[in-house]
């Protein structure tokens, strides 16, 4: 570099930029390189950069449908020393892509060697042990190369030329669809079936103004390589072929086999392995109780065979598989992203009317270029055979011009009036071929290539000759690798999971509190809640026997509910937990009972005030921890333990007050109530009750065959139904006394017969 003294110019020049506009230029050039020569493929072939790059290379390396295999490696190699300068595992990785039958519904390449399981779909083998060619579905794609259809386009060294496009009969594009992230965007075309692409495409043609609705009657859904269940309805699909973006659901396909639950078709890139990981994770953690085995039994003649072996046959399978479809990969969601690059170059989300518009489009103009370019090799070919019969209906002369002129090429231009490519051509002939041609043979070949020549006019000067080839081309491929749907488009009921209650063992149980609040829950009916052990100065209060799949229902001293699942409550071995730490009662509340069983039970809530009313155990629950208002107390009363009433339109109610009345009453005179204050059981005057001189001590519910026992101190009298016909009386007397030695009772039971 020459030196500069302040006058000249320094020989290099700089130019500021500021470092935002550089950056957001570099960036921006960088994300549509991205978009465009990396990620979205084009909606003409339905390639991206690298694929159409691998099938190009292996066409050029003669690896047809045909011809042997080769070790993937030299493809690869091909590939990144001539067209793709980039990772050979990431352009290997594509070319697996592509081979594999449960990735790709019409795959372009025919892989021989390991290459990958539905399992694992990336357990294929390296490149130098695995070997491969073109599928004959790719000559689809390869077939018209040669012949003018394709831009071509230097290579990143520009020492080859390589295809801009491949020039695709079908839209291969909705085939076999792709997945892809850019910058700022991303692409989720799944694949379809060749048979219902080519329908639409042909309607399409007859019929341009048609709606995406009119075409959802041709394509109904996408067709995954795999025979699971598509189970998005119709009106989602056609909504998601409208915009261009939407969800699609699939599910696998089961069936029962002498008890056993046999799963045989897996959802599209779903790994049986995993799904039996995620099963036995839910059986190990106690959650699927309702499952006890599984096996996979899948081989090379069932590539899909899981089977899942239920508890019992008691066991609702519809119920459990529904569960495991909300819970496992059993049921899977895909993202629908129409996205690609358009035939204008530009990347775009797009309906299902304008892909197949576009590619009509694209294949048209390709066909265009392949009969011009057909035309003009016709053409080429009938010049130099009107060369070659001037030279055959004079040869002597032309033999007689070569043998003595120095120049015969321009001699026989200037004496027939030839071109230089006729001169050419005729010089370029052998003498035995001259000698072996007839006049007759070559009239023959003019005439067949004019007709031809007449034919490839006619067809390009007419756009209905055009779209009759189109169809009849999409009508071949159809016939050759068409066939039957393989994801059946089905209509089911929304999978549900197992809730707590669902995925409980349901066992006999008995829930204890004890005097200071502490609760537990003891397995069995047949256990002494009294026997068990409980905290220095604590005793045994209150117990209900139930089921584990059941919530408890507390009652406290203010006439409040509490509902507690029986799964929450600590086990018997201990000694509990505070049931305050649980539910929130109000400050110095005490529980006066605790209730179990179905919602339709009955239970005889009341006061010592003698108000009382009968509840079904549903109307007791309470959802939050401070309970609901279900017993309103009187003024000075106190609440009564709640009290069974299995038989409530059977039974008698029997109220006994402190000071030894006693009235009896038939039980369906309370009302059924979901809370409040009730109807009055007992007279009990209010002044008496303010000094709590007089209450109502117990209530009881007696069935017609139990007998009523009374205990006061040493004495006790047993009394049945029949016994009971002096002290029946109306709804909110005072009852009658008992007799002598029972004016104060102590407590009062039901001998279950």
């Amino acid at each position: 570099m020459s030196a500069n003294n302040g006058n000249t110019p320094s020989d290099f020049e700089t130019e500021q930029v500021s470092i935002r506009d550089y950056a957001e230029k570099a960036y921006l050039d960088y994300s549509m390189y991205v978009i465009l020569d990396r990620a979205l493929p084009h909606v003409g072939d339905g390639l991206k950069p690298v694929q159409r790059r691998i099938v190009y290379a292996m066409s050029e390396l003669g690896l047809k449908a045909g011809a042997k295999y080769k070790k993937s490696a030299r493809t690869v190699g091909d590939v990144i020393g001539k067209f793709h300068p980039h990772g050979d595992s990431s352009v290997y990785e594509a070319m697996v892509i592509m081979a594999q039958p449960f990735n790709y519904r019409y795959p372009l390449i025919d892989g021989q060697g390991n290459w990958g399981s539905a399992d694992d779909p990336k357990s294929f083998a390296a490149m130098r042990y695995t070997e491969s060619k073109l599928t004959a579905f790719a000559d689809v794609l390869m077939a018209e190369v040669g012949l003018g259809t394709v831009d071509w386009q230097p290579n990143f060294d520009g020492t080859l030329d390589e295809p801009t496009l491949l020039p695709a009969r079908v839209p291969s594009i909705l085939l076999n669809g792709t997945t892809g992230i850019a910058v700022g965007m991303a692409t989720d075309i799944p694949p379809h079936n060749l048979n219902e692409v080519v329908s639409a495409c042909i309607h399409l043609l007859e019929k341009p103004k048609a709606t995406v609705r009119e075409i959802n009657e041709h394509v109904i859904a996408p067709d995954y390589p795999t025979e699971a269940e598509i189970i998005t309805s119709p009106q989602a699909i056609l909504d998601m072929y409208e915009t261009g973006k939407g969800s699609l659901k699939m599910r696998a396909i089961y069936t029962q086999e002498q008890g056993d639950i046999v799963v045989t078709a897996l959802p599209h890139q779903v790994s049986g392995a995993k799904v039996l990981e995620q099963i036995a994770a839910q059986m190990q953690a106690k959650k699927l109780p309702t499952v006890i085995d599984l096996r996979d039994e899948s081989d090379h003649e069932n590539p899909t065979r899981l089977i899942i072996v239920p508890k019992s046959n008691r066991i609702d399978v519809q119920a459990l598989m529904s569960h495991l479809f909300h819970s496992t990969d059993l049921e899977k969601n895909y993202r629908i992203n129409l996205n690609m690059i358009g035939v204008n170059g530009r990347p775009q989300v797009k309906n299902l009317v304008m892909i197949l518009k576009e590619w009509l489009q694209y294949r048209k103009d390709t066909i265009v270029r392949r009969l011009e370019y057909r035309l003009q090799k016709i053409l080429d070919r009938l010049h130099l055979l009107d060369g070659l019969l001037i030279a055959f209906l004079n040869m002597d002369e032309v033999i007689h011009i070569i043998r003595s002129e120095d120049k015969p090429k321009q001699k026989l231009i200037a004496r027939f009036n030839l071109s230089e490519m006729q001169a050419d051509y005729v010089l370029d002939t052998r003498l035995r071929q001259l000698a072996r041609l007839e006049e007759l043979k070559i009239k023959a070949e003019q005439e067949e290539l004019a007709a031809e020549r007449d034919a490839v006019q006619k067809t390009l000067g007419s756009d209905a000759r055009l779209k009759t080839l189109i169809k009849k081309e999409l009508l071949a491929v159809a016939e050759e690798f068409g066939d039957a749907r393989r994801s059946p488009l089905v209509q089911r009921d929304d999978a549900v999971a197992y809730t707590e209650d669902d995925i409980t063992t349901v066992d006999p149980i008995t829930v204890v509190l004890s005097e200071r609040g502490w609760v537990r829950a003891a397995k069995g009916h047949d256990i002494d809640p009294a026997s068990l052990s409980f905290k220095s100065g604590d005793t045994f209060k209150l117990a209900a026997r139930g089921k584990s799949n059941e919530s408890a229902v507390f009652l406290d001293s203010t006439g409040r509910s509490y509902s507690l699942p029986v799964r929450l409550l600590p086990s018997a071995r201990g000694q509990g937990e505070p049931l305050s730490g649980k539910i929130n009662p109000p400050s110095g509340a005490s529980f006066k009972g605790v209730m179990m069983g179905g919602g339709e039970d009955y239970y005889l809530l009341s006061t010592d005030a003698g108000y009382g009313f009968v509840a079904k155990l549903e109307d007791m629950h309470a959802n939050k921890k401070a309970g609901k208002a279900l017993l309103t107390v009187p003024k000075g009363g106190e609440v009564l333990a709640p009290v069974s009433a299995e038989n409530y339109s059977e039974s008698m109610l029997v109220a006994i007050s402190n000071i030894g009345r006693m009235l009896v009453f038939p039980l369906t005179d309370l009302p059924v109530m979901a809370r409040g204050k009730g109807n009055k059981i007992m007279n009990i005057p209010s002044a008496k009750l303010a000094t709590r001189e007089e209450f109502m001590l117990a209530v009881v519910v007696l069935s017609p065959k139990d007998a009523l026992m009374i205990y006061a101190g040493k004495r006790h009298l047993r009394m049945k139904l029949t016994d009971l016909e002096h002290y029946v009386g109306e709804r909110a007397r005072r009852g009658n006394k008992l007799p002598r030695g029972f004016q104060k009772v102590d407590s009062v039971s039901i001998e279950k017969k």
